[in-house]
């Protein structure tokens, strides 16, 4: 049976072109990059036009300032870890919010294990982060801020350039995730002010296992691995780089195509979210009304268990997740959805959406002609839903 794929966040198809760039790649060029001979160099020009593609996708003053990784998350890891350890005699005090993607969090834990203190803002019900208590929490030792761009269970887009004024005002680092939001939404470096950015190529139709961290020039950030020169020696290590280059065909492919996607997937969102309303009672459309994401939707569903729910739209051939990729296999609630207030029964209902530009008018019409029943089934087997229509 074909399926009807509508988890995009986990992971997104190679684009055509990305994979044709990869494969020419294989093919024709096999030198290191850091070799200084004729083998080497048409490697080192590959590696070149791949960090200036990320640059302009980001509008980095230098191609210089893009650090090639492994992907989403060890770019955060380096850029926390890397400023925790650089500006370790200046203080020891970090503010973050607590919606944020496990890879921060996760890191931020290992550094209060080393003896950092770590400030986790609120949000509000939408997801927001008020650029007010980030300033309050300010301390002579905090010497790093780290909010990420746009949720990715949630779609919520943060305010935060306005954080990274505050950040600036007081010489703080500001951090900024942006795996969720680089190649759906424009994302410009000077715009938002922040001093490092993470990002990662699967988000937007390239290759996994490959990313990248802008680090604006000055910003004092330790490197994690220890080896050679590479990356400006920000990271040691032989160069990935036939997933480099495919990163940076997806960048060229993203600035060019996003002003269309955008428009296409907002529509399909909105399909989507506007029948599921008219066909499901007591349903709980998640994330800011207008701040979002325009390919991400998460839904919550009353008196049901998301994962049944997920199940049984896989059997129909209809692809979604309940929570992120990287907090799948928890029994446990969505961190972001408790963090926005919900309770704890209504968040075990969630599914969320995430639209590419293959999917259809007629996979979202399908989604609607048989998510009603499913949910109803499940509900018809539930003893909260039984007792709540007595």
């Amino acid at each position: 049976m074909a399926y009807i794929y509508l988890d995009h966040q986990s992971n997104y198809p190679l684009h055509p072109l990305v994979k044709e760039a990869m494969i020419h790649h294989i093919e024709t060029i096999y030198g290191n990059p850091s070799s200084d001979h004729q083998v080497g160099h048409p490697a080192a020009e590959a590696l070149d036009q791949a960090r200036s593609r990320v640059a302009a996708l980001i509008n980095a003053a230098d191609p210089r300032e893009v650090v090639f990784t492994s992907g989403g998350t060890e770019s955060v890891n380096q850029a926390l870890k890397g400023v925790a350890i650089g500006l370790r005699e200046k203080g020891r005090h970090i503010i973050t919010s607590n919606i944020e993607h496990k890879s921060v969090l996760n890191s931020l834990r290992t550094l209060r294990l080393l003896d950092y203190r770590v400030t986790s803002l609120d949000v509000d019900a939408h997801g927001l982060v008020d650029p007010a208590a980030v300033e309050k929490a300010i301390t002579p030792e905090t010497i790093l801020i780290s909010i990420m761009l746009a949720n990715n269970e949630i779609g919520t887009i943060e305010p935060v350039a306005e954080i990274a004024q505050i950040a600036k005002k007081h010489k703080i680092v500001m951090h900024t995730d942006a795996v969720a939001a680089v190649g759906s939404i424009p994302v410009d470096v000077q715009e938002l002010g922040v001093n490092l950015l993470s990002l990662a190529a699967n988000q937007f139709y390239g290759p996994s296992g490959v990313g990248a961290l802008y680090i604006r020039k000055g910003t004092p950030v330790w490197p994690l691995l220890d080896g050679g020169t590479q990356e400006n020696k920000r990271r040691a290590g032989t160069e990935n780089l036939i997933g480099i280059v495919g990163l940076g065909q997806a960048a060229e492919l993203a600035k060019t195509a996003m002003p269309e996607r955008q428009v296409r997937l907002r529509a399909l969102k909105d399909r989507l979210e506007q029948g599921l309303k008219a066909r499901i009672p007591e349903i709980h459309i998640n994330g800011h009304p207008t701040r979002n994401l325009p390919h991400l939707l998460s839904v919550s569903v009353e008196y049901i268990e998301g994962e049944s729910l997920m199940m049984m739209l896989d059997d129909e051939g209809v692809v979604v997740a309940t929570r992120s990729a990287c907090a799948s296999g928890s029994l446990r609630a969505s961190h972001v959805l408790i963090g926005t207030g919900m309770d704890f029964a209504t968040a075990q209902g969630t599914l969320v959406f995430t639209l590419g530009e293959d999917n259809t008018d007629a996979e979202i019409d399908r989604v609607l002609e048989v998510m009603p029943g499913i949910v109803q089934t499940l509900r018809d087997m539930s003893p909260i839903y039984k007792k709540s229509v007595k």
